[in-house]
C-alpha cells in the first residue's frame, strides 16, 4: 500500500467568555454517587446567559462579577439557586421530586441518554455504550440500540447495512460532527472506514433532521462525533482478534503543543487473511481484508478570544477479496475459472470547523463547517466491473443569536455543495455534476419548562433539481412531570446513486436496466419524501428503582421515489414511482435499572413498509414486519484502585421477511415467499483491571443461528440463476473474540 496523507478540518461551535465557571451537575442519591445529570438547564437569574449539561453532566457558563445567582433545573427534579462570589468549579446534586421527603435511591449514569427538554427526538449514545460490544467501525456500533437495525447487504462483501424507520441508510443524514460524510460514492462502505475507537459520541435522530445541515435527509440522522485530543488520553491502544480470523488495532496519541494547541495522530488498521467457509458452498464466508486508516486531528482554543478550531487530516486504503475459495485473482479475474471479486478503496479528506463566540455576548456565535474528500473505489464482481471516483466539496455558514431573550434563539446561514461523479459500470460510463447553493433559518423557542418547539426553513437551488424549498419542525410539550410528548414533520430531496447504493447487484446474474430515461440523474427523478412522527417519553419510579418508557410512530410518504425492484429473479429494474410508497414504523420501549448496576432494556418493533411496483404494491423485501428487542448489563461495584467487572447481552429476535420473487427460477432455485423467524444473541465481559487497563471477551450469535444456502446458485456462480443478495440473517455461525484496551491518561 502507497502511503498518502490526507486532510481534514473541523470545528464544533462552543461557548466561550473572558471568565467562565465550570461544573458538573449530579443526580442525588444516598451515597452521594458522581451521577451526571445529561440535559439539565444552568442558567444566571435575570438573564439570558445559560448552558445545558452534557451527556457526563458537565457545563460551561460565561461569568461576570455582576452575576451572584445561579438558577439549575431539569424536569422531574427541584430547582435550585446557589450563590456564586468568584468564578469556580460547581458541584452539585439535584434532588428528584418524586423522592422529596423520601428515601432516595442509587443509579448510575445511562450510557445511552433521552433529553426531556429537546424538541427533537433525538438520543445520545455515549462512548461507554460503544464499549459494550466489540464495535470495531461505525457499522458495528449499533448492536445495543433498537432504533437501528443492521444486517448484511448480501452474502459475500461483508458489508452492513443499516436501517431506520424501515428505510435504509442511503435515507438517513450520516455526519461526522455535523458534516454529511456518508454519502455518494462512500454510501455501501463509508460506515466501515469509521473506526469504533475514534467515536466519541453518536446523536441519533429520528424523522425530519434539522434544516441547517441539509436538505437530504428523510428518515432521519445519526451524527459521530470524535475523540478530542484535549479530552481523550495521551495514549489509548485497542487490540482485537476473533476466531475467523480478523484482527485489529488502533492507537491514539495526543499531545498539547502549547496552550491553544494540541493535537492526536489516530491509526488504524484490520487485517483478515485466514478463509473460512463453514457453509461448504465453495464461498468466502467473510471477505479477506487489509485496510490502513490514518487521521490527524489538530484543535486550537482561545477561550480569552472566544476561538476554538478543529482540523482532521485523514487518509484511507482498504482492499477486500471475496468470493469462492479457490479463487485466485491473479489467475482468474475476467475468466470463469473461479468467480471472486476484488474492492479497493482509496480516501483522502480535508474538513474545517471554525467557532467563534464574542465573549461580550455570549449567545451570540458563527460557525463555519467545510470539507472536502476525494473517493476512488475499483471493483469487479465476476464478470461485471464497477469503478467510481466522487470528488465532493461542503461549506456551511452558521450564525447563532437570540431574539429579545435566551428562550427565543435563532439559526440562519448559508451552505454549498459540490459532487462531481465518474462511473463505469461494465461497458457504461456514467458521468454527473452536482452544484447547490442553500439558505436556511430556523427558530428554537424555549421556556424551559413545557413547551420547546424547533422551525426551520431552507431553499435551495440544485443545477440538477431545480429551486425547492425544505422545511422543518419539531415540537416538545412537558404535559407533567418527567415526560415529552413530541411532534414533528419535514420534508427531504436526494438524488439516488443507484448503483453506488445497491453495489450488491454486481454481485448476481442478473441484468440491469434503467426504464426510465427523461429525468437528469441516470434518467430518472430525485427522491422527495415527508416525514410525520409521534413521540412520548414518559420516566418514573418503579419499586423505587429509574424506569422510562418510549412510545414512537413515524411515517414516510414518497412523492417520487427510485424503485429498486428485484421481483424478476433474472433482472433489477431501476424506475420512478407510479404510485404509492411509504414506510410506517411503530417501536415502543422500555428502560429500567433493575437493581443497582443492573439495567435491562426492551423494545418491540412494528414495520409496515410497502411499495407500488410494476407487478402490484408488495411489501419491501427483508424488512421484518415484527422485531423484538433485548439488552440486559450488569456492573460490580468498582473498587478503589478501579477495577470491576462489566457483563453485557443482547438478544434480537426477528418475524418473517418477504423474499423478492423468485417464481421465475427453476424450481431448485426457488425461495418460500417468506424468511423463517430467527432469535440471535451476543454477550461481551469485560474486567478492568485499573483506569488504564481492561481486557474483554465475547461472542457474537451465540446461538450459532444459520441461513440455509445464502447464496442461491452457488453451485453455478456463472449462471443464470446466480445471486447474492437474499440474506435475512447471519451468513455464518457464532464467532468470538477478544481483546484490550490500555490508556495513559
Amino acid at each position: 500500500m502507497k502511503q498518502i496523507i490526507y486532510i481534514l478540518f473541523m470545528l464544533p461551535i462552543l461557548s466561550f467568555s473572558q471568565d467562565k465557571i465550570s461544573g458538573f451537575i449530579m443526580e442525588a442519591n444516598d451515597k452521594n454517587e458522581p451521577i451526571g445529570l445529561a440535559g439539565a438547564n444552568v442558567y444566571w437569574l435575570d438573564t439570558s446567559v445559560g448552558a445545558v449539561t452534557d451527556i457526563d453532566g458537565r457545563f460551561t457558563i460565561p461569568y461576570k462579577k455582576e452575576y451572584t445567582k445561579l438558577v439549575i433545573s431539569y424536569v422531574g427534579f427541584k430547582t435550585d439557586t446557589i450563590t456564586i462570589s468568584k468564578p469556580k468549579m460547581v458541584r452539585h446534586w439535584l434532588q428528584s421530586t418524586d423522592n422529596l421527603d423520601a428515601v432516595t435511591v442509587t443509579s448510575r449514569k445511562q450510557a445511552t441518554s433521552k433529553s426531556y427538554m429537546q424538541a427533537t427526538n433525538v438520543f445520545t449514545v455515549s462512548s461507554d455504550e460503544l464499549l459494550k460490544a466489540a464495535c470495531c467501525n461505525l457499522s458495528e456500533s449499533f448492536e445495543t440500540s433498537p432504533s437501528i437495525d443492521v444486517n448484511f447487504a448480501d452474502a459475500v462483501s461483508g458489508t452492513r447495512q443499516i436501517k431506520m424507520l424501515g428505510l435504509t441508510s442511503p435515507y438517513i443524514l450520516i455526519a461526522t460532527e455535523n458534516i454529511p460524510s456518508i454519502r455518494g460514492a462512500s454510501q455501501a462502505f463509508g460506515m466501515s472506514f469509521i473506526p469504533g475507537t475514534w467515536v466519541e459520541s453518536i446523536q441519533i435522530t429520528k424523522g425530519a433532521g434539522s434544516a441547517v445541515n441539509g436538505f437530504e435527509s428523510i428518515a432521519g440522522q445519526i451524527n459521530a462525533e470524535l475523540v478530542k485530543p484535549t479530552t481523550d488520553a495521551k495514549l489509548f491502544v485497542n487490540a482485537y482478534a476473533n476466531a475467523n480470523g480478523r484482527l485489529e488495532l488502533n492507537t491514539h496519541l495526543n499531545t498539547a503543543i502549547n496552550e491553544k494547541w494540541s493535537t492526536g495522530l489516530y491509526l488504524h488498521g484490520n487485517l483478515r487473511d485466514a478463509k473460512h467457509d463453514n457453509n461448504n458452498d465453495t464461498f468466502l464466508d467473510m471477505p479477506l481484508q487489509e485496510q490502513i486508516n490514518i487521521m490527524n486531528r489538530w484543535q486550537y482554543t482561545d477561550t480569552e478570544k472566544g476561538f476554538v478550531t478543529f482540523v482532521n487530516l485523514k487518509f484511507l486504503n482498504d482492499e477486500k477479496q471475496t468470493g469462492q475459495v479457490n479463487f485466485n485473482p491473479k489467475t482468474d479475474k475476467g475468466t470463469t475459472n473461479a468467480w471472486g471479486s476484488q474492492i479497493d478503496t482509496r480516501r483522502y479528506e480535508i474538513s474545517t470547523k471554525f467557532g467563534y463566540v464574542n465573549p461580550e455576548l455570549p449567545w451570540q456565535n458563527i460557525g463555519v463547517q467545510t470539507a472536502y474528500s476525494n473517493h476512488r473505489q475499483e471493483s469487479y464482481f465476476g464478470l461485471n466491473q464497477y469503478d467510481i471516483t466522487h470528488n465532493s466539496l461542503y461549506a456551511n455558514a452558521i450564525y447563532s443569536s437570540i431574539i429579545s431573550d435566551s428562550r427565543h434563539k435563532i439559526k440562519t446561514g448559508i451552505s454549498y455543495t459540490y459532487d462531481h461523479y465518474d462511473e463505469f459500470v461494465n461497458t457504461n460510463d456514467y458521468e454527473r455534476t452536482e452544484r447547490s447553493v442553500g439558505s436556511f433559518f430556523e427558530y428554537n423557542f424555549d421556556n424551559l419548562d413545557k413547551l420547546n418547539l424547533t422551525a426551520g426553513i431552507r431553499v435551495d437551488n440544485h443545477n440538477l433539481m431545480g429551486t425547492f424549498i425544505t422545511p422543518r419542525f419539531h415540537a416538545r410539550y412537558t404535559p407533567w412531570e418527567k415526560s415529552a410528548l413530541r411532534a414533528s414533520f419535514g420534508r427531504g430531496i436526494r438524488s439516488a446513486n443507484i448503483f453506488a447504493e445497491n453495489q450488491s447487484i454486481f454481485s448476481t446474474s442478473r441484468s440491469i436496466n434503467i426504464l426510465n430515461t427523461d429525468g437528469d440523474i441516470y434518467g430518472l427523478d430525485p427522491e422527495i419524501a415527508w416525514n410525520y412522527g409521534l413521540s412520548f417519553l414518559q420516566g418514573f419510579n418503579l419499586f423505587n428503582r429509574k424506569a422510562d418508557i418510549t412510545l414512537d410512530y413515524y411515517r414516510t410518504d414518497f412523492q417520487n421515489q427510485v424503485v429498486v425492484d428485484f421481483e424478476n429473479p433474472q433482472e433489477v429494474n431501476f424506475y420512478n414511482l407510479d404510485g404509492d410508497s411509504y414506510a410506517n414504523s411503530f417501536q415502543v420501549e422500555w428502560n429500567y435499572n433493575v437493581f443497582e448496576h443492573f439495567d435491562l432494556r426492551l423494545a418491540y418493533k412494528y414495520y409496515d413498509v410497502k411499495t407500488d411496483y410494476n407487478s402490484g404494491k408488495l411489501s419491501k423485501p427483508l424488512v421484518p414486519t415484527n422485531r423484538f428487542f433485548a439488552n440486559a448489563s450488569y456492573e460490580t461495584h468498582m473498587l478503589e484502585n478501579g477495577s470491576q467487572w462489566k457483563f453485557d447481552a443482547t438478544f434480537n429476535w426477528l418475524g418473517e421477511q418477504r423474499f423478492s420473487s423468485t417464481v421465475g427460477n427453476p424450481a431448485p432455485y426457488r425461495l418460500p415467499e417468506n424468511t423463517p423467524t430467527l432469535g440471535t444473541l451476543n454477550a461481551q465481559i469485560t474486567k478492568v483491571f485499573s483506569p488504564k487497563f481492561e481486557v474483554y471477551l465475547g461472542g457474537e450469535n451465540i446461538t450459532n443461528v444459520k441461513q440455509d444456502n445464502p447464496i442461491l446458485g452457488a453451485n453455478d456462480p456463472f449462471g443464470s440463476n446466480f445471486d447474492t443478495t437474499f440474506v435475512y440473517g447471519p451468513i455464518f455461525g457464532a464467532s468470538y473474540y477478544a481483546g484490550l484496551r490500555f490508556k495513559i491518561e
